[in-house]
């Protein structure tokens, strides 16, 4: 037999302990799992993290263990796909125990699906997880009493630091000498029965100290969850990420920019020294590498602060938290209040956002939050958008009103996003919200060094892999289209005069267009391309100082309509090519992932032509 894990497939050799780990969102399973196998999946303080199965290996007192980690659900009841998933494999006899991993802050909600997973595997332990948080909340829970009252040998651990894995251990033994306990097969009914019993139970094994329970959660949330305090935090918060963004991003940016630029000559040389023709030579340089350097020196800066960002809210609660608070304006759209943890995650990258669509159950409102995860900018349209807002908008506000004029770009998204869910969910996707359980997870403090670690292998190095590799052809392709020429005149002028009187309608102009165009792949090329179009240079430029970019820009036709609709139109087009390959793999349609770059697209359009409009009235 062979177990498919994350890091490929694994042999299940004679005498190995299958172990599948069964537990709710939340419970801290999957940080369990890397504690014990080594392995990177990703973990959160927010719940449903974990969609896909994922296994490893771990080898202790001479016994080798393949943990299987299972999707976080609530019941084994089939569902949702997660439901379903984990039913089927725990029942299937496929693993030799299931591990169930039990909250000890809140045992009674992790006792009902304790109770199910005792009806339909045949050998079963325990595993009370969170015992140190439990203890701060003034909560005690006793395993071995737990154990004798449901059967099942169980033992308390604290998994992010590694406390109580020799009793884990112990517990898997025993219940691998214990005889089989498989009541039923399937477990329809026996979730109504698990939840009274469940309350029996934790009144046997769970004591509390209140003079240790500090309410501190509970005023936390009443500012951050408060009717009138929620969405001023939130803005605030999002104003400041942008803001350290944005400023830390700049020096470092230039940095890669200088080096890469300085790395350009000396490629050429080589290339041309082992006998390459020169054409080929400045194809490879000129094209190729000067985009790939381009998206490497502005994407890497921005996402390596984004994401850890990002990560420390994560690890912190506080995600849940702007789950709950946008729960409401959802389902008035009749979508799903996760959509808007799916939706956080596309600032970073919306490909990254559509991948996280899989934490929403039902299928009618998993694809809402894939067709509309494109609305908000992602961290490849931010240098457009930076630049836009400083030359025309905030060139001696600094980084502070860049920031603020920024969050409302972010804002405008947001707004969208609701407005197309509506629209979707009254006439493409019919239908009602669906019910869901929001679990708001305790606040903990976050791991600075692993956060840093997951969010740049796990998110940075991820998407800026995806990037390159679409970039690297569209270098290429920019560069033959810039060189090569029709009676005397480039093939990009072409184009764009070609584009012009359409895009003119929509308050752009044929090099815009033509930029947003060639910068599907990767959209962090987009200024770059229209620079050099603007220039008649025949490679992408490298982008000059601000104010002599703007002077540029002004002596091509540019004027503050033009600013706001290249501004609504970078918030608004067509995803990048990335993202949409991962909506065509989430999706498994063609037709699904036209929808997902139509509908931005015709929402960028109609925007753009209600400014323009709007300008000619007044001039």
């Amino acid at each position: 037999m062979r177990l498919s894990g994350a890091g490929g497939t694994i042999p299940k050799k004679p005498g190995d302990v299958v172990v599948a780990l069964v537990g709710n969102p939340n419970v801290g399973k999957s940080t369990l799992f890397n504690a014990l196998t080594g392995m990177r999946q990703h973990t959160g303080n927010w719940p449903g993290k974990t969609v896909n199965v994922a296994r490893g290996v771990c080898e202790r007192n001479g016994r080798r263990y393949v943990f299987v980690d299972l999707p976080g659900t609530y019941s084994l009841g089939a569902r949702s796909r997660e439901e379903e998933i984990t039913r089927d494999f725990v029942a299937s006899g496929e693993a030799d125990v299931a591990l169930v991993v039990l909250d000890a802050t809140c045992l009674e909600r992790s006792l009902n699906l304790a109770l199910q997973t005792l009806c339909v595997s045949e050998k079963t332990a325990l595993c009370v997880n969170l015992m140190d948080e439990a203890a701060k909340k003034g909560v005690s829970v006793d395993p071995d009493r737990l154990g004798e009252l449901l059967g099942a040998p169980a033992a308390g651990t604290s998994a992010r630091s590694s406390e109580g894995f020799d009793a884990l251990f112990a517990a898997l033994e025993a219940a691998l000498a214990l005889p089989s306990t498989r009541r039923c097969d399937a477990c329809a009914d026996c979730a109504c029965r698990a939840f009274g019993h469940a309350q029996s139970v934790c009144a046997q094994c769970v004591r509390f100290d209140a003079s240790k329970r500090s309410g501190r959660d509970l005023k936390i949330d009443r500012i951050l969850t408060g009717k009138y305090t929620a969405a001023p935090l939130m803005l605030l918060l999002l104003l400041a990420v942008f803001y350290i963004t944005l400023k830390g991003a700049n020096y470092p940016s230039q940095l890669l920019s200088d080096f890469f630029s300085s790395l350009e000559a000396p490629l050429l040389r080589l290339l041309l020294s082992i006998g390459l023709p020169e054409l080929l030579c400045r194809a490879l340089t000129e094209g190729m590498y000067r985009v790939l350097a381009w998206v490497v020196s502005v994407m890497l800066p921005p996402m390596a602060i984004f994401f850890p960002l990002f990560t420390l809210l994560e690890d912190l609660g506080y995600l849940p938290r702007v789950a709950f608070n946008l729960d409401e304006s959802f389902r008035r759209c009749h979508a799903c209040g996760k959509q808007a943890l799916c939706m956080m995650m596309g600032f970073g990258c919306n490909a990254v956002g559509v991948s996280g669509c899989r934490i929403i159950d039902s299928p009618r409102e998993r694809l809402i939050a894939i067709l509309t995860n494109s609305f908000v900018p992602c961290n490849g349209r931010f240098p457009l958008l930076i630049a836009v807002i400083t030359m025309f908008f905030a060139f001696t506000g600094g980084s502070a009103l860049g920031a603020m004029l920024l969050t409302l770009c972010v804002l405008a998204g947001v707004g969208m996003t609701f407005l197309a869910s509506r629209l979707l969910s009254a006439t493409l996707l019919r239908g009602f919200p669906s019910s869901f359980v929001l679990e708001l997870p305790p606040y903990r403090m976050p791991q600075v060094g692993r956060v840093i670690v997951r969010s740049v292998f796990d998110r940075t190095l991820f998407v800026l892999g995806r990037a390159v590799s679409v970039a690297a052809p569209a270098g290429l392709a920019i560069w033959l289209l810039a060189n090569a020429q029709s009676g005397g005149v480039p093939l990009l002028s072409v184009v764009t005069d070609f584009l012009d009187p359409f895009a003119r309608v929509f308050g752009l102009d044929g090099v815009l267009l033509a930029a947003f165009a060639l910068g599907f792949p990767a959209n962090e090329i987009v200024l770059s391309v229209a620079v050099m179009a603007y220039l008649q240079m025949g490679s992408v430029a490298q982008l000059p100082a601000l104010g002599a970019l703007r002077a540029l820009l002004e002596a091509n036709g540019w004027t503050w309509t033009t600013a706001l609709c290249t501004l609504a139109f970078s918030l608004f087009h067509w995803p990048c090519s990335t993202t949409l390959l991962t909506v065509k793999k989430e999706t498994g349609s063609w037709g699904w992932t036209l929808a997902a770059a139509a509908l931005p697209t015709l929402a960028g359009f109609i925007v753009c032509f209600l400014i323009a409009t709007i300008s000619r009235l007044f001039q």
